[in-house]
């Protein structure tokens, strides 16, 4: 379905309360009866916050969940239910994208670029392509398994991996093919969403394909062969919640309950169990162009590691709250953090709101 885009007007909005996103709730509401056995655990969807984001001109009522800043300079915010903000060097905007985006709390989970510039968005209602002029959504009766995305990426070969909650699917650009994981779930696996569902994609540089699973530990595809990792033979947590590689070829395992590690191909290093990483609840890996690595701890802010040691950072650097959504690096080279109550940047010296350095984004 092609869709033209209306832009909505960038008045303030007034504050509201609203439902935080079932996967942000799980560590408190967790349905014991299904802790218990191989079902996904259920969580309540009906905890209320009083919402205080302070930056982009009260158009989030919650928070953003990813940033990004295409080939062109543009920025584009993924919201927690306010869909899609963007900011095109002259003002922002707040793009109408359908009804059953906007008009159901549209989440965006995912923002990639491909070859052609086109920006692709994993969201609450499919797959959502924007070609420089208009919208295109893709869904269910396209050939996605669910609507529901929360996995996204490209690989080299230009393919999309599309991770929901019924499964993977792969878009050539014209057709969806679904992708199957081998049947081997643990002993005991605890699926937040669905034993379904693959959350992050890696493409390493030896061509490997890493899927991060839901509750299913990771495997890893080649040459179209399967290897799983597990606590078994290393995780520090069969709930993984990123995977990234940095430029000298490590994995970076973030895991909901386990913390962080690193894989060199041969040996983990399990920084929190070390009791250098505060905080089991890891994720959000970026690497800036001087080659630190950055990642989030819930509740315990920011590190980051310059390939000796690990610096955090928290409210008491400047961070608007401990908890953070997203990090992203523009080509300024700053760092953005997206958090509950607004965001922040570092400029390589220090952390502000981001508007004391980028005022657009009042």
């Amino acid at each position: 379905m092609v869709l033209t885009i209306f832009v909505v007007s960038c008045k303030e909005q007034e504050t509201k309360e609203k439902s935080k996103d079932n996967i942000e709730n799980y560590s408190d509401s967790i349905d014991e009866k299904s802790s218990q056995n191989n079902s996904p655990l259920n969580y309540n969807q009906n905890t209320v916050f009083q919402q205080k984001h302070s930056n982009l001109n009260g158009m989030v009522s919650e928070f953003v969940r990813k940033i990004y800043q295409d080939k062109n300079g543009t920025f584009w915010f993924g919201t927690n239910g306010d869909g899609i903000i963007r900011y095109n060097n002259k003002s922002l905007e707040g793009l109408n994208i359908s009804e059953d985006f906007n008009g159901n709390a549209g989440a965006v989970r995912g923002i990639i670029e491909d070859k052609m510039a086109n920006i692709w968005f994993g969201t609450s209602s499919g797959l959502i392509k924007y070609d420089g002029k208009k919208f295109e959504i893709f869904s269910k009766q396209d050939g996605l398994p669910s609507k529901e995305i929360w996995g996204l990426t490209i690989d080299e070969e230009g393919l999309i991996w599309v991770g929901t909650t019924e499964g993977i699917s792969q878009f050539d650009g014209k057709n969806f093919t679904n992708f199957s994981l081998p049947k081997t779930l643990i002993k005991d696996s605890k699926p937040m969403l669905s034993d379904k569902l693959v959350f992050k994609f890696l493409e390493d540089k030896n061509g490997t394909m890493w899927f991060v699973t839901d509750g299913n530990g990771i495997y890893k595809y080649k040459d179209h062969n399967f290897t799983q990792l597990t606590r078994s033979n290393g995780l520090t947590d069969n709930n993984v919640a990123d995977v990234f590689e940095d430029s000298k070829g490590n994995i970076w395992i973030g895991t909901f309950n386990g913390g962080v590690s690193k894989y060199d191909g041969s040996t983990f290093s399990d920084f929190t169990k070390d009791g250098i990483i505060n905080g089991p609840e890891t994720y959000n890996f970026c690497e800036d162009n001087n080659g630190n690595i950055w990642f989030s701890a819930e509740n315990y802010g920011v590190y980051r590691y310059d390939g000796e040691e690990f610096t955090q950072f928290t409210t008491k650097e400047g961070l608007a709250t401990n908890t953070i959504q997203n990090i992203f690096e523009d080509n300024k080279g700053q760092i953005w953090f997206s958090t509950w109550e607004g965001i922040s940047l570092y400029d390589g010296k220090e952390i502000t709101n981001v508007s004391d350095k980028e005022h657009w984004t009042k």
